[in-house]
């Protein structure tokens, strides 16, 4: 299983200007979408959502108290992902 960030690095980093780097989402087994890069995030008005951080996990078990943000509670509701779909070829 893939570990997630500690708390005190990358995710704790306040967002700060830097050269456009594309976005990169990384679907951790059982757990959020990890998403780094340039990016923004919008409620369904296209108002942006606040964040302060450069790398964001976005909750996938729909039971976080900081939607659309991870707060780990998906350890605790059991929340899990489905296998990878086999590779064509």
């Amino acid at each position: 299983m893939t570990a997630l960030p500690a708390d005190d690095e990358d995710l704790a980093a306040p967002a700060r200007p830097a050269a456009a780097e594309p976005p990169r989402i990384i679907a951790y087994p059982d757990g959020p979408l990890l998403v780094r890069g340039e990016f923004e995030i919008v409620d369904p008005e296209g108002r942006p959502v606040p964040r302060t951080r450069t790398t964001v996990a976005l909750c996938r078990c729909g039971v976080s108290s900081i939607k659309p943000y991870c707060d780990g509670t998906h350890r605790l509701v059991g929340f899990r992902t489905d296998p990878p779909a086999p590779a064509d070829g």
